[in-house]
């Protein structure tokens, strides 16, 4: 049986209608996102369970192999080479198993927002583009799609229609701006409803973005 990953819980209302699982960025926790809830507007919007899950420690090869909180390890600066597909595909699981949590929790999957910063992102991808139900966003900051080259004949056609935001520093250092485009323009390519938006800023968030994210979240669970 898949264990379930500790999370952060924050509902916004009794009895939430609606979910959003946020994941964190290499080396980070839950923790270090729960802080958003505050500084989203969500004036309006039904009752929100905020999960913010903590992923497994593992070593990390580019960081000397020192052990930390990531989805899955990342072999080389450039993330388009030697992919850790298994570990990618391991966390796949786990985040699936967030989502059937919700899911017996009487929130329909179509009701539920997967999203996460950078290594996060790509969690979102990895595992909501593949998804058997469709939910309701996939909310993609500062990140890529991982294994790009499978996307195509892995993807589920169930989130094909599924609204996807991305957004990206221009001056990004960890995760380069074209890698972020280049994730953009293969999933416009494949069919997918791309919301872009891009900010003058490195491996971060700014007081746009979270703007951004607030209208977009309207749109999607409203």
């Amino acid at each position: 049986m898949t264990h379930l990953l500790d999370s952060i819980v924050i509902d916004t209302a009794p009895n939430p209608q609606v979910s959003v699982i946020w994941m964190h960025g290499l080396g980070d926790s839950g923790e270090g996102w729960a802080p958003i809830v505050n500084e989203l507007d969500l004036q309006g919007l039904p009752g929100i369970r905020f999960i913010f899950p903590h992923a497994n420690q593992m070593p990390v090869t580019i960081n000397g192999g020192y052990v930390m909180r990531s989805w899955y390890d990342i072999v080389h600066t450039d993330l388009g080479r030697q992919e850790d597909e298994k570990g990618l595909r391991e966390s796949q699981i786990l985040v699936e198993a967030l989502i059937e949590r919700e899911i017996a929790r009487g929130v329909p999957a179509h009701r539920i927002v997967l999203g996460g910063f950078s290594q996060g992102c790509a969690m979102t991808l990895q595992a909501g583009l593949r998804y058997s139900q469709k939910l309701a966003g996939l909310m993609c900051l500062s990140g890529y799609v991982p294994l790009a080259d499978k996307v195509a004949a892995e993807r589920h056609p169930a989130n094909q229609e599924t609204p996807i935001f991305m957004v990206h520093g221009t001056m990004d250092p960890v995760i380069p701006f074209g890698r972020a485009t280049a994730s953009r323009d293969l999933l416009a390519q494949l069919g997918y409803k791309i919301e872009w938006h891009e900010y003058p800023m490195q491996h971060s968030a700014c007081a746009e973005e979270v703007r951004d994210v607030s209208a977009w979240l309207k749109k999607v669970l409203l």
